[in-house]
């Protein structure tokens, strides 16, 4: 490896709180010759809060096939580049880690700058096991694909953690209980912010919670793994017949129309078809 390359620093940044920023943080963004910020103007605000001035960059999943290349170059002319995304250490959950690759591929050194982070934060905190555990992301927007995943990680005996926003909480809170069973489970709601909440307890009970309020904020949610009987019982995806799979929501604590809104959604189908498949079952 050349000396003269510069390295690459994966700087986390809060994820709430900016108390949160480390001091080791606050130097390395300082003396960087760019930063590699996600969205520009939400990074900017931290900068000025802590007084630096070092260029700004965007690097995200639109631009990073061109900016990754050109920010590589900066590193082999010497440069040290640092990069962050939104919130939290970057290269989980977003281009960060495409950025790593290119740099280690062209032999520059990649140096970690911990701090914040929402899946270990959550996993801490919400009385489920630590031992063993699997970041799993946000689940896919494809419905298929996202019952796939949902089926493969069912039987597995390790604490799941999940991102999720808002709007579609509830509905993923009732698709893993159809498919897990009732696993205890946390949702840990703007961790580090004024208002960050936990909300602890069985999945149909964290269903019927949030699908009976307008829920906001970030969201790490935190699944118990799965374990002799109850992971076998526990059913591996939704019924593929839209009234069965209405009512398998509905039992997980989903409203109805919700329910029905979802299915149709997942299956390309018009709700009124949905909804007129559920009455004819219940007659």
């Amino acid at each position: 490896m050349d000396k003269n390359t510069g390295t690459l620093y994966l700087c986390a940044t809060p994820i709430g709180n900016l108390e949160d920023m480390t001091l080791r943080g606050v130097r390395v963004l300082k003396e960087a010759a760019v930063i590699a910020a996600e969205d520009t103007r939400h990074t900017r605000k931290l900068l000025s809060h802590f007084d630096i001035h070092t260029p700004l960059v965007s690097y995200h999943e639109h631009n990073k096939a061109s900016r990754g290349p050109e920010l590589v170059g900066r590193l082999l002319a010497g440069e040290d580049v640092a990069v962050v995304s939104d919130a939290g250490l970057p290269g989980v959950s977003d281009p960060g880690a495409d950025l790593v690759k290119l740099a280690l591929a062209a032999g520059a050194p990649v140096t970690p700058v911990p701090g914040a982070n929402a899946a270990l934060s959550a996993l801490v905190a919400s009385g489920l096991d630590t031992d063993m555990f699997l970041f799993v992301g946000f689940l896919p927007r494809a419905a298929k694909k996202r019952r796939e995943l949902i089926a493969s990680l069912a039987g597995l005996p390790y604490t799941l953690i999940f991102y999720e926003s808002p709007h579609r909480l509830a509905a993923t809170l009732a698709e893993l209980t159809a498919s897990f069973g009732d696993r205890h489970a946390a949702v840990g709601r703007e961790l580090t912010k004024k208002f960050e909440e936990f909300v602890r307890g069985p999945l149909a009970d964290l269903t019927g919670c949030f699908a009976a309020r307008e829920t906001r904020g970030e969201i790490t949610l935190v699944v118990a793994g799965g374990t002799g009987k109850a992971a076998a019982a526990a059913p591996t995806a939704l019924p593929e017949e839209p009234a069965a799979a209405v009512a398998a929501l509905v039992a997980g604590g989903l409203a109805k129309k919700e329910a029905i809104r979802r299915v149709a959604t997942e299956r390309g189908l018009h709700r009124r078809e949905v909804y007129q498949a559920v009455v004819a079952a219940e007659k």
